[in-house]
């Protein structure tokens, strides 16, 4: 199997290459930053805002070329461009695991979850095959980092992620970066458990209320079980103008008009990595808290800025915060499962979709049309 494929199988996992993009961006200073009310502001004409008309237009047909299905450009909390149909709810697949990492931001800080607690502590197990003594040793907050150590079968995972699992046992918790849809699964279980929720009424009442998210409802979190394991899957349907807003929550640091949603620290640890990761030997950049972090000027083929960060999805599902540029970018692809049941999610992820070189090509195409200030 070639590269390109073992990395697109892997839902979405970027290679690294070098910047393309020259040196660092100055820091924004967004004085006219805004915030989104009952609908997104727009700004009045793209070139009044500092961007060229005819280069997002290439960057429009770029992505009409790569059967983009929505594409939305925020800059300065106002949306200088966008196409498609961004009011289509679709699943996201793996963006999920950085909107669950917010919730963890907002119920670990009032004092519900305790992140250094281990699977044992939190009475954490898995069924049929139950966790080893070790493996029930991992704390919660190296499931976040997908660093647990735990590599127990799972429902949810190409038959790629089955070869390539590491033994039980072969690395202790904390010690070694492996993306583990065992980590991610149980950090729903975890969840529910310690707050008593439904991770849709608690995004929902947390998060999608207080930003004014104008789409998303509890009932779009569904979840997938099996005989593998007893933690089951959840999946997000989220709306590409949704999606925006939450991204604009973290380029905020949490903080939405007067009000702190998710602390100001937990954004800061998300988006900043202390070590390189890597697959096969590719150096991928940084991994925390569940987002995808630049870091040794590794993130996105041909697009990366010093600082930026994303949350991605198999298939093209892509948002993309600057902080150095005050910008947020939405990609989505439409390859919504035909059920919502393990396999047919399987199978709608494994399809050829905008992988991480097409994006970072788009992005590059994208900040070129923004004009030095």
């Amino acid at each position: 199997m070639s590269r390109a494929p073992i990395l697109s199988v892997i839902f979405s996992i970027c290679v690294s290459c070098s910047n393309g993009l020259g040196q660092a961006a100055p820091a924004a200073t967004p004085g006219k930053a805004v915030l989104p009310a009952n609908s997104w502001n727009h700004v009045a004409s793209p070139e009044a805002a500092g961007w060229s008309k005819e280069k997002l237009s290439a960057a429009r047909e770029y992505a009409n070329s790569i059967h983009s299905s929505a594409v939305m450009i925020i800059e300065h909390g106002e949306v200088v461009d966008e196409w498609g149909d961004t009011e289509q709810k679709i699943s996201s697949y793996s963006v999920r695991k950085s909107l669950i990492s917010a919730l963890y931001g907002i119920y670990s800080a009032e004092g519900v979850i305790n992140v250094n607690q281990t699977m044992e502590q939190a009475g954490i197990d898995d069924s049929p095959d139950p966790l080893t003594k070790g493996e029930r040793q991992a704390r919660i907050v190296d499931l976040l980092r997908a660093r647990s150590g735990i590599y127990h079968p799972v429902d949810f995972e190409t038959d790629y992620m089955k070869k390539t699992r590491p033994q039980r046992d072969s690395h202790p918790p904390g010690s070694f970066w492996y993306y583990n849809n065992w980590d991610f699964n149980a950090l729903g279980t975890i969840f529910e458990k310690k707050t008593g929720l439904k991770i849709g009424d608690a995004f929902y009442e947390r998060i999608a209320k207080p930003i004014g998210m104008q789409d998303f409802q509890p009932s779009d979190v569904y979840y997938m079980g099996g005989p593998v394991s007893i933690h089951r899957a959840y999946h997000f349907e989220i709306t590409a103008r949704d999606m925006a807003r939450f991204g604009l929550l973290y380029l905020r640091h949490g903080r939405w008009g007067n009000k702190q949603i998710v602390r100001e620290a937990w954004v800061e640890k998300s988006s900043h990595a202390s070590e390189m990761i890597k697959f096969q030997g590719i150096e991928m950049g940084g991994y925390e808290y569940l987002w995808w972090v630049e870091y040794g000027g590794a993130h996105l083929p041909g697009g990366t800025l010093p600082g930026m960060y994303s949350a991605r999805g198999a298939g093209g599902h892509y948002l993309l915060i600057v902080p150095s540029l005050d910008l947020v970018i939405v990609h989505r692809v439409d390859n919504q499962p035909t059920n919502k049941d393990t396999k047919s999610v399987i199978d709608a992820a494994q399809r050829p979709g905008v992988d991480a070189t097409h994006f970072g090509h788009l992005v590059k195409l994208i900040l070129d049309a923004r004009r030095p200030t």
